[in-house]
């Protein structure tokens, strides 16, 4: 069995793609069995100085969307940044699975070693080798936000643990 590019990614973007939908449903249901405000959790931070929820699940979500469509050579998808609910996060989280599995294999895997270089900031470029850029910077930067906004469900009272964040199946 080989190994790709395009297999590395798709599995764990959809296992976390798949935690994060539903860790964000249960999370609705949370906050409305509870009679809270939706934008009470979605705006909530672990830290001052760290990003609100609907910040985590964003960048969740568009890194490696844009990421895969640099490493395919397609066009970027386009969000608009205005989700004000679970259920729109939700919607997001689709878009971009959607975007992501329309992408072909073949362009995603071709050359593993060759540069690629992406924005690490406002004024900054990085160039590393593809699979480099796929194990260093594209699935951290999915984890750490997948993690963040688990561990803010997790401090705004919602019943979740491992298996929701592993996207492991319950029996029945």
């Amino acid at each position: 069995m080989t190994i790709t590019v395009s297999s590395i990614l798709n599995a764990a973007i959809g296992q976390m793609f798949t935690a994060l939908d539903g860790i964000l449903e249960k999370a609705e249901a949370h906050a409305a069995e509870s009679g809270a405000d939706q934008s009470v959790y979605l705006n909530w931070r672990l830290a001052p100085d760290m990003l609100p929820l609907v910040s985590q699940v964003r960048i969740a979500t568009e890194l490696p969307a844009r990421a895969m469509s640099r490493l395919a050579a397609a066009d970027m998808p386009s969000f608009a940044d205005d989700e004000e609910t679970f259920a729109a996060l939700r919607d997001r989280i689709k878009k971009a699975h959607a975007h992501i599995k329309s992408l072909p294999a073949a362009a995603l895997d071709v050359e593993p070693d060759a540069p690629i270089s992406f924005p690490v900031g406002p004024d900054r470029e990085m160039t590393l080798p593809r699979l480099a850029y796929v194990q260093n910077f594209v699935l951290p930067n999915l984890y750490f936000h997948v993690t963040t906004t688990y561990a803010i469900l997790r401090r705004m009272g919602l019943s979740i643990g491992k298996a929701d964040y592993m996207a492991v199946p319950q029996p029945s």
